[in-house]
This record gives C-alpha cells, sequence and structure tokens, in this order.
C-alpha cells in the first residue's frame, strides 16, 4: 500500500475511533482547491486548503507549519513568519510537504501526523459547520463536522489568511 493509501487509512480509523461525524466524497482525482470544490458541491469558504510552509527561524534552524486557510483566501506568510518569531517563510519544496505531510501535493490533510509539522488553521474556516478537502487522495474527500474537526486535530488557530 502506498503511503498516500497509508495516511488515508490512519484518518479514518482515527476520525472513527474519535467518532468524528464524516462522509465520505468519491470523484474524479483532483488537486486543485477550486476545481475539487466544484465536483464536491462545498463552497471555496469551506474548502481546508493545506499549505506547508517553512519557517527560518535563526542561522541553521528551520521549522514547518502547516498552514490551513479557506479555499477562497491565501496564506499570509508573514503572518505565519511572525506568529514563529522568524527571518523567512516561504512555502517548503515540494519532496519536503510530502514527506511531513505523508501525501502528495494537492492531498493534504488538515491534519499533522509528524511532530516536526506544527499545524495552524485560520479562525475564519472554522466558522462553518462542516469543512472539506483531499483525504490524502486525488479521488476522494472528507466532509468533516468542524466540531469533530477542532477536537480530533487540536490545531492552533491564529489569523493566517491573506
Amino acid at each position: 500500500m502506498s503511503e498516500q493509501h497509508d495516511t488515508y487509512a490512519k484518518l479514518i480509523a482515527l476520525l472513527d475511533e474519535r467518532g468524528a461525524v464524516h462522509r465520505i466524497i468519491e470523484h474524479e482525482e483532483q488537486g486543485a482547491t477550486e476545481a475539487v470544490s466544484a465536483l464536491r458541491g462545498n463552497t471555496l469558504a469551506q474548502a481546508a486548503k493545506c499549505i506547508v510552509v517553512m519557517v527560518k527561524t535563526g542561522k541553521k534552524e528551520k521549522r514547518y507549519v502547516l498552514a490551513v486557510v479557506p479555499g477562497d483566501r491565501r496564506v499570509d506568510l508573514g503572518a505565519v513568519k511572525g506568529l514563529l518569531g522568524g527571518t523567512y517563510a516561504g512555502f517548503a519544496t515540494p519532496e519536503v510537504a510530502e514527506r511531513l505531510a505523508r501525501s502528495v501535493s494537492g492531498t493534504i490533510l488538515p491534519f499533522s501526523f509528524d511532530p516536526e509539522l506544527e499545524l495552524i488553521v485560520d479562525p475564519a474556516l472554522l466558522e462553518h459547520e462542516e469543512i472539506f478537502f483531499n483525504a490524502a487522495r486525488l479521488d476522494r474527500s472528507l466532509a468533516l463536522r468542524t466540531a469533530d474537526y477542532v477536537s480530533v486535530a487540536e490545531p492552533r488557530t491564529a489569523d493566517i489568511a491573506g
């Protein structure tokens, strides 16, 4: 089984174990937020856009953040940099992002299963009853009750959407 399917299975098992209310939505393979939202029938504001950000916090020190913002917004790199007291923030390379997120670009979950990856969510995403995201697979998404997401993922929340 590929790492993506392992990550998908791990997420579903975690949600089931915690009794999180969710629906699996199967669709054609798509990773772009706008296109996949149209396939799923959710608004962009309900889509969890997940970006791995690298923040330099010292000469040779880096931290990685899984920044989660509504699909109709962008990650504010300056805000993420400021939160961590960094000197620079930029998008992680695809290789680093996929290794830390344990899934390919376009399918990154709004959950962190890696201690090196700090989860920070913009509160605007959490205003909805449900959030939607690709579930570590291009052909499958989840609709997850927001209250359950917060309870299971335990994200740090901060204004990081531009």
